[in-house]
């Protein structure tokens, strides 16, 4: 599968709310390629959100969140990309029933996830989450190959992230109780989910770091507990500050008969990024396997954010019941999160004396 087979049929008009970096690193550069028409945007920062209208030749500016409810277009979907603070006050002034894509995550805690969901269920919105990896193309790629069969049975996730990640690119981090597997590494973990299901347990200690004192925390590891059959592994480490030579990230699908191995280039040298890697190997049909380079078409930012407007798209005209990232799924990706703090808090079994 590409990424253009995710498009919906019938493509609707955005509003933005939001003018933060990751509207002008991806959602906007996602929906040029998309061809998605956004016809306005709102930002408390206004000469910001000007700045962002000029750039992508977005016609409106709203002068507050108000006026764009007020003026969007009836079958606008409201793209609401705000820290997750924001979010609670701001769905509680949408119009009752519209279509709307949450920037993740859903709310700084489980808490908050469930409020979001109960306002989303009480105005009858139809509402999803930006878990964008999702629909990265090298995860579809990953998943076309698991679903033919190359791989034989899929039976291991290994998330491993081991590079310097420039934090100080958002300011709001350094006020939030919670850094790392909230903004991090709840992508994976949602990408777990979306593979095995949900987990009977999760397992985690996430931890501070002395070069970032002044961030809540930026390594975890974190097992989501599938049984005596599946592993599901995840290890971050933000904080290696010794150039590339080491650094590294990667997801690797491991199944009965073979494996896809995923190298994120975007992580390298954030933002800017370097060239993904998608490898695969199959014992199927071969006595002498050897590992196989793909040549996949777009990436994680920012091709991957069209997978997750068109899931709203295409449910707000009924070619879906649901977005695969509803409200209604995610907040099973946050109740992990929670469980994997829980879990780092209790800080695991004590030594038997």
């Amino acid at each position: 599968m590409r990424y253009q087979d995710l498009l919906p049929k019938h493509k609707r008009p955005i509003v933005i709310i939001g003018a933060g970096s990751i509207v002008n690193d991806a959602h906007l550069p996602a929906y040029k390629i998309a061809s998605f028409e956004v016809v306005g945007i709102f930002d408390i920062n206004n000469e910001r959100a000007k700045m962002i209208a000029g750039k992508f030749r977005i016609p409106i500016v709203y002068e507050s969140l108000e006026q764009l409810v007020e003026q969007a277009p009836t079958n606008a979907v409201f793209d609401m990309a705000l820290p997750a603070s924001e979010i609670i006050s701001s769905l509680k002034k949408l119009p009752e029933g519209s279509p709307v894509l949450i920037q993740k995550p859903m709310g700084n805690n489980f808490s908050e996830a469930k409020e979001i969901l109960q306002i989303v269920k009480s105005k009858k919105l139809l509402a999803a989450i930006n878990f964008q990896l999702r629909y990265a193309p090298y995860i579809l790629t990953a998943r076309d190959i698991i679903n033919t069969g190359l791989i034989g049975e899929l039976c291991d996730i290994e998330i491993n992230v081991n590079i310097y990640h420039p934090f100080h690119l958002w300011d709001f981090l350094f006020k939030s109780e919670r850094v790392e597997i909230l903004y991090h590494s709840i992508h994976y973990i949602d990408l777990v989910r979306s593979f095995f299901g949900n987990p009977h347990g999760v397992y985690a200690k996430t931890v501070k770091h002395k070069s970032m004192p002044a961030l809540a925390s930026v390594r975890s590891s974190i097992i989501m507990n599938y049984g005596e059959w599946l592993r599901a592994i995840i290890l971050t480490n933000h904080c290696h500050d010794f150039n590339q030579k080491y650094q590294h990230a990667y997801i690797k699908f491991e199944g009965t008969k073979g494996a896809v191995r995923i190298n994120m280039g975007l992580l390298m040298d954030y933002p800017k990024g370097t060239k993904d890697v998608v490898e695969f190997i199959s014992n199927e049909g071969n006595s002498k396997p050897e590992w196989q380079n793909l040549e996949v078409e777009g990436t994680w930012f920012t091709e991957a954010f069209i997978g997750s407007m068109s899931q709203v798209m295409k449910a707000a005209s009924g070619e879906i019941e649901l977005p695969d990232n509803s409200v209604e799924d995610c907040i099973y990706t946050m109740a992990c999160v929670e469980a994997a703090y829980e879990s780092s808090d209790k800080g695991g079994t004590k030594l038997p004396v």
